[in-house]
């Protein structure tokens, strides 16, 4: 793989980190500054909604770079795999689609930070998790602030805070498949003006034999810079902020899996004609932000921009446009033989009678997003009771303009080579959002019970426009108004019951006919808690109740070319489940401690009413169906045995089979993956460290330890393995 920028480069500005000069000892009781406040794990949580928050400590546990991994001990997540290495996640809560994250809200530092979060949701960038200091899940009413996605919830990823004394740390790590990790921060006051410097790199030659020879895996370089300084004017106190970040990315990725048979014989083979693909990103990112603290409030400000641009190149189809698409001829290899021995370099494009070419689609995009928010929090008595009220407004921009091109490729001796002067372009468009978000919440107090009543709009302009033809244009406006009610009563000091129900609602894609109904659901949820400081117990059933659900049809998730971007109604779908997760420290004795935990998920999804559809994942659906890619159980069991200065923790996660489409074909359509089914897994992960005092930490682990090989999805073009067996060594050194 040609790398960009090559390891050397993150080592050196790790190197500079570490040469910028110290200011003041380090203060180990300083406090962890978070974007959303959950409360921690030694008391009972009392806010109303479903809420997790996975703290740095829990983090370093396993040294996850895989948000997919991170996200197994959070219940109501459901997944699907891709790559193994968790670089473009597919992530949804309470059986949305996972599908590129798209029906959640990504935030980082409480920004949307999604490419184009209203015009083009699909996660195609997601922030690299080694640098993330915390990981926030809120859904249900807890969402209500974050939008505008906000059927399901959403995600917030927490960078470092500006250190109030002199910190800094470094970890490296090196493992199998060519795995390595250079990681490095450095933080200080100098007259009043705070300062971070952080650096990332992650790399690995991946795991996957690619024929013909070549790696199959990937290099991601994060750098983040942040300042701040802080004034006093009596009882107000001003935080100033800047933050800075840049990322790249270049893999070796592919949508092209396996047949069955081919990956029964060998899970990591990768076909012939994937060796040109290649994933080209960039992001960056600038932040500025205010914070005003004073006696009973305070107002946080922050205007931002993100810019990302991607370019992958990967296979599209193979021969003539009204040929068998890729997902047949990986379904159907003995009908499609000459086509299959195209795609596996067994047989030339150019033979006698017959010419048979690739045609290698590069999705050149650009995007931008862009606002200015305000939020803001107070508290006060009114008619002798107490309210904390939280209130927020957004003006953001977001855009992608698209420029996407085929170049075709013939096969040759088991290569594919280009053919010159056959570059067209497919797809010359740009999407506009310009939108305007409202939030408002009142908590209020009566004795035990603190209720919750919020609002949240979303005023919508849309714009679509076909830049290879000017007459295809479309504009639209949508307003809407999201209510919610939520409570929580405590029936003592460690235990309480929490409610809530509130509108849910997901935007459809300005290129959308403003004629198709929008999704929207109503969401209701039930629970308790329980947290005595030993153990910790919360359980919560929910239903979601969706008026309308609407899905579209991208190259990740659909594989049939001629329905790309179009949008299709499933009708009325019920969501129905059980989120679990239970937590104890058992004393073994005075110096060792067994931690041990369970997050279990039950869910279920059902479409209400009958219909026929084209769309790939559906076809044909009646009522009781299943929705695609949604397991019914999933459990995480967390053990370990920890000591004063060593520890071992063991992951055992369990995810049930999945259905890969919903209905059935139809004469008017083939339902390729018809009672296709994704099977169940079980993936154990190992950790260890072992503290050296102040010389640092060694730490190992290992990743599917019983090197798991099952197919995790067949779409869009055959099937895909997870991650194997992998092995890493590390050391973390921090003042």
């Amino acid at each position: 793989m040609t790398k960009r920028m090559n390891m050397k480069k993150s080592l050196l500005a790790v190197a500079v980190i570490f040469a910028l000069p110290q200011a003041q000892a380090a203060d180990d009781n300083q406090d962890i500054e978070h974007i959303s406040i959950i409360s921690h794990h030694d008391k009972l949580r009392k806010e109303a909604g479903s809420a997790t928050l996975l703290s740095e400590a829990q983090l370093a546990e396993y040294e996850y770079d895989d948000i997919h991994r991170i996200l197994s001990n959070v219940p109501g997540v459901n997944i699907r795999e891709e790559d193994g290495y968790g670089l473009r996640p597919n992530i949804g809560f309470r059986g949305v689609t996972p599908e590129r994250s798209k029906k959640i809200t990504i935030m980082e530092d409480g920004v949307l930070i999604g490419p184009a979060p209203y015009s083009a949701p699909a996660a195609y960038y997601f922030p690299v998790t080694t640098r993330m200091t915390a990981v926030e899940v809120f859904k249900g009413p807890a969402a209500i602030k974050h939008g505008p996605q906000t059927i399901a919830g959403a995600l917030n990823l927490v960078t470092r805070q500006v250190p109030e004394f002199t910190e800094g740390g470094i970890d490296v790590a090196a493992g199998s498949d060519g795995y390595s990790k250079a990681h490095g921060y450095y933080g200080s006051v100098v007259n009043n003006v705070g300062f971070l410097f952080e650096a990332v790199n992650l790399q690995a030659d991946g795991f996957k034999e690619l024929d013909g020879g070549g790696d199959t895996g990937f290099e991601k370089n994060d750098i983040l810079a942040k300042f701040n300084y802080k004034l006093s004017q009596g009882e107000l106190n001003h935080t100033f902020g800047l933050k800075l970040s840049y990322a790249d990315e270049l893999s070796d990725e592919t949508y092209l899996g396996l047949t069955d048979a081919d990956f029964a014989e060998n899970p990591y083979r990768r076909y012939a004609a994937s060796q040109p693909a290649e994933m080209d990103t960039k992001h960056t990112q600038i932040m500025l932000s205010h914070v005003l603290d004073g006696k009973d409030f305070n107002v946080t400000t922050r205007l931002y921009r993100n810019d990302y641009e991607r370019a992958w190149l990967k296979l599209n189809s193979v021969g003539s446009k009204s040929g068998p698409s890729l997902s047949k001829i990986m379904a159907n290899p003995e009908t499609f033989a000459n086509e299959y021995g195209v795609i596996t370099g067994a047989r030339d494009s150019v033979v006698a009678g017959s010419n048979i070419f690739l045609n290698m689609g590069t999705n050149d995009r650009e995007y931008f997003s862009q606002g200015l928010q305000v939020d803001a929090n107070t508290s006060f008595s009114l008619f002798n009771l107490t309210h904390d009220v939280a209130v927020g407004v957004r003006f953001h921009e977001d855009e992608i303009e698209r420029k996407h091109f085929e170049q075709a490729y013939a096969m040759e001796g088991g290569s594919p080579v280009l053919l010159e002067g056959s570059k067209q372009f497919t797809s010359l468009n740009t999407e506009n959002t310009k939108a305007w978000s409202v939030y408002l919440e009142d908590k209020v107090q009566f004795d035990a019970l603190t209720l919750g009543l919020g609002l949240r709009g979303e005023l919508m302009d849309m714009s679509y426009q076909d830049n290879k033809n000017a007459d295809v244009w479309i504009d639209k406006t949508t307003r809407i108004w999201l209510p919610s009610l939520s409570g929580f009563y405590q029936l003592s000091d460690d235990a309480g019951l929490l409610f809530g129900v509130h509108q849910g609602f997901v935007p459809s894609s300005p290129q959308q006919d403003p004629d198709i109904e929008l999704e929207k659901s109503v969401n209701y949820e039930f629970g308790g808690r329980f947290n005595d400081g030993v153990t910790q117990f919360e359980i919560v059933s929910f239903f979601n109740d969706y008026e309308n659900l609407n899905e579209s049809c991208g190259q990740s998730n659909c594989g049939v070319n001629d329905q790309q971007d179009q949008q299709f109604s499933g009708g009325e779908v019920d969501v129905y489940g059980l989120e679990m997760q239970f937590a104890q420290r058992y004393p073994l004795n005075l110096q060792l401690d067994i931690p041990y935990s369970l997050t279990y998920t039950y869910t279920k999804g059902e479409f209400q009413n009958e219909r026929a559809t084209t769309f790939a994942q559906w076809g044909y659906i009646k009522n009781g169906d299943e929705l695609p890619y949604l397991p019914s159980h999933q459990a995480t069991f967390n053990i370990g045995l920890a000591a004063s200065d060593w520890k071992v923790n063991v992951a055992i996660k369990y995810i049930s089979e999945m259905s890969e489409a919903a209905g059935r074909s139809t004469e008017d359509f083939e339902l390729v993956l018809e009672g296709a089914k994704v099977p169940s897994t079980t993936i154990v992960d190992v950790s260890a460290s072992y503290e050296l005092g102040q010389y640092g930490q060694v730490y190992a682990k290992i990743d599917n330890l019983f090197d798991e090989a099952e197919i995790v999805s067949r779409r869009p073009y055959g099937a895909r393995p997870g991650k194997p067996r992998q092995f890493s060594v590390g050391y973390k050194y921090q003042f």
